[in-house]
């Protein structure tokens, strides 16, 4: 037997295993073995076989929702597909991410149509740095065409030169509907307005598409290049478990057609290969009845903090460097001491350095690290995900917070949930820097404070950097030994002042001893008021601390919070047991805001015979003007910060 031909064996066994397993699959969910939903490749398994062919070691995959046949294709692990789709621990991902999310081995899947495009993209880019010829495959549906995400990933993998090959898979359907109704031109038209090399092939011509896929992925290699493939077939069952709008006759159109059919109508009457097909669904059978037997993983939910604890607490030096430098030279520190650490960003080449001078120079020193980009906030903070998948620590600085609505998905459902979905090790080393907050006149989306639209996502910690905070060692810290995905809101009017600066008369420093310490201003005097400022309001609640107690001999402990998610309330409710009187301002608007969770948290662990009174002061709820007099009277003021700090002393 000629090598062609058993490779020719070899693969239409491999289809066939793909194919036997997710019918067997499909079964499990009927009996009500499965969970959930599972979207087969029945139909598609040449696209995954002959694509993983061609991979060598060191090539990463990233797959879709439709994942099964690549995942088998490229690591050959039946069993953990198996035990991933019926939930148990002996899965590839221990039953967290079941059909649609899965990792071993150089693969990765995640069921968000789209957002899958940057990371990979950022797989590439760890590819096109390791230099050994390895490259990145992202396997794309023909629906996922709509998605704008993808197109920033093509502009990034064309303008960087990155060796990522984008293999479409084109079976004419976005899940129920045809691609005549979602699709405008063409995939080539698409690839050529990238600069991206495009090729195509089809399952009906199985040595074509061999010798096309061959071809690409050596050329992927060679040049260091990306390249797109598209892959005519068709999907013989319906897009998930469920109902099927497509006609009768053209699903039994195509499955006449299928290569699969075709091969196994030609075999019908071989014995030696029915034996062979035979022992392929047994031994899926068996597994199945095997793994019918594990566990389900014991799970181990965090604990929330809900003792009564008062955390040390030790006098405090203020930092005498105006915040912007003290993150340069942080990050300067950070590149220095990790030459594989990498910085993403708009704008954030030198001379301009950043929107706000935070990189200033910093391109000039570490050029291999620092990498200006596109506006493309979901495709920047996609390849960060790519890129920390691969072990690498990355910062992404988003021009203006208000901009990281764009780049929710890659935080909520990509970064987020890497670690606990896949199983890995550590999470995520991403730090995600943005400027927020008023006072400049940017006007209604350069000025929003939206922190509490990124508080509150598992698998993430957010941080809101306050006036007296000392930005150097936090940066160090939390950059040197960055162990889960991390959001910083950095104050536009902050940068250029230093904690030092305009020292609130009679009050001393101290903050909690702990990882990312809690600031506390407090006098000798006993308070009587807590009054806990996140952000930027830590300016106005300092003046307006200094007014009560020189007007009206009202002491205030004021309580400024930087990791604001998870929220530890410790500080603050020893604080209020002296005083049973809160105040809380931000800068954001009212309704599930921070000062509405460091209530919450609070109120669940007050055990005073009284109940604490309180207070909250935030924006208005409106557009933030541009005009400097109308932005004022949105924002919080002195005054009003004042009055609701004396109404709460005298109620």
């Amino acid at each position: 037997m000629d090598s062609n031909h058993e490779r020719y064996r070899k693969n239409f066994m491999q289809a066939y295993q793909i194919r036997s397993l997710e019918t067997q699959l499909l079964q499990l969910f009927k009996e009500g073995k499965v969970n959930g939903t599972i979207h087969t490749s029945i139909g598609q398994e040449f696209s995954a076989v002959l694509v993983a062919s061609h991979l060598r070691e060191g090539d990463v995959v990233f797959s879709n929702h439709r994942c099964h046949g690549h995942y088998v294709a490229k690591t050959g692990d039946t069993r953990g597909l198996i035990a991933e789709v019926m939930g148990r621990q002996s899965g590839a991902c221990r039953g967290f991410g079941g059909s649609q999310h899965l990792h071993h081995r150089g693969f990765f899947s995640n069921g968000i149509q789209g957002g899958i495009a940057p990371v990979s993209a950022g797989i590439a880019l760890h590819q096109k740095l390791r230099g050994d010829g390895s490259i990145a495959v992202v396997y794309l549906g023909d629906g996922t065409f709509g998605e704008g995400v993808v197109y920033e990933a093509l502009n990034l993998a064309s303008l960087w030169s990155l060796p990522l090959l984008v293999v479409v898979e084109d079976n004419m359907y976005a899940q129920s509907t045809s691609s005549k109704q979602t699709f405008a031109g063409t995939f080539s038209g698409r690839a050529s307005a990238f600069g991206i090399r495009y090729h195509e092939g089809s399952i009906w011509d199985l040595p074509g598409l061999e010798a096309t896929i061959h071809d690409v992925m050596e050329q992927v290699r060679a040049q260091g290049q990306p390249a797109m493939l598209r892959i005519a077939l068709y999907r013989l069952e319906a897009h998930s478990k469920g109902d099927d709008d497509r006609s009768v006759e053209e699903i039994a159109f195509y499955k006449d057609k299928d290569p699969l059919n075709r091969f196994l109508y030609e075999v019908k009457d071989c014995a030696n290969t029915q034996q062979q097909l035979g022992e392929i669904r047994e031994g899926i059978a068996r597994t199945i009845l095997e793994v019918e037997k594990d566990e389900y993983l014991p799970l181990r939910i965090p604990s929330v903090r809900r003792d009564d604890k008062s955390k040390e607490c030790c006098k405090a030096e203020p930092e005498s460097v105006p915040q912007v430098k003290a993150i340069n030279a942080a990050l300067d520190a950070f590149l220095n001491a990790f030459p594989t650490a990498l910085l993403l960003g708009e704008d954030i080449h030198s001379p301009y350095g950043g929107a706000f001078k935070a990189t200033k120079d910093l391109s000039i020193r570490y050029p291999l690290q620092v990498y200006t980009t596109p506006i493309s906030e979901a495709g920047i903070v996609g390849m960060a995900n790519g890129l920390a998948l691969m072990a690498h620590k990355v910062v992404v600085e988003i021009m203006f917070g208000d901009f990281a609505t764009l780049a929710l998905d890659q935080i909520v459902n990509h970064a987020a949930k890497f670690q606990q979905m896949y199983g890995l090790a550590e999470g995520l080393p991403i730090v995600v820097r943005m400027p927020m907050g008023g006072g400049r006149g940017y006007g209604p989306t350069h000025s929003q404070c939206l922190e509490k639209h990124l508080a509150g996502i598992p698998g993430t910690r957010l941080f809101v950097i306050h006036g007296r905070a000392h930005v150097s060692r936090f940066y160090r810290d939390l950059l040197f030994q960055s162990d889960m995905p991390s959001i910083v809101i950095e104050h536009k009017s902050l940068y250029a002042k230093a904690a030092s600066q305009q020292w609130p008369k009679n009050y001393e420093l101290y903050e909690s001893v702990e990882r990312f310490p809690v600031s506390i201003l407090r006098m000798p005097d006993a308070p009587d008021i807590t009054l806990v400022a996140f952000g930027n309001m830590s300016g106005i609640a300092e003046q307006v601390a200094v007014r009560l107690y020189e007007e009206d001999e009202i002491v205030v402990e004021l309580i400024f919070p930087l990791l604001v998610y998870p929220l530890d309330v410790s500080v603050v409710l020893e604080s209020l047991r002296v005083t049973g009187r809160l105040v809380v301002v931000e800068e954001g608007t009212l309704g599930f805001d921070l000062g509405a969770e460091v209530v919450a948290g609070l109120a669940e662990r007050w055990t005073g015979t009284e109940a604490f009174k309180v207070r909250r002061l935030a924006a208005k709820d409106m557009v933030i003007p541009s005009a400097e007099p109308l932005e004022r009277q949105v924002l919080p003021t002195l005054a009003e910060l004042h009055q609701l700090c004396l109404e709460t002393f005298v109620d």
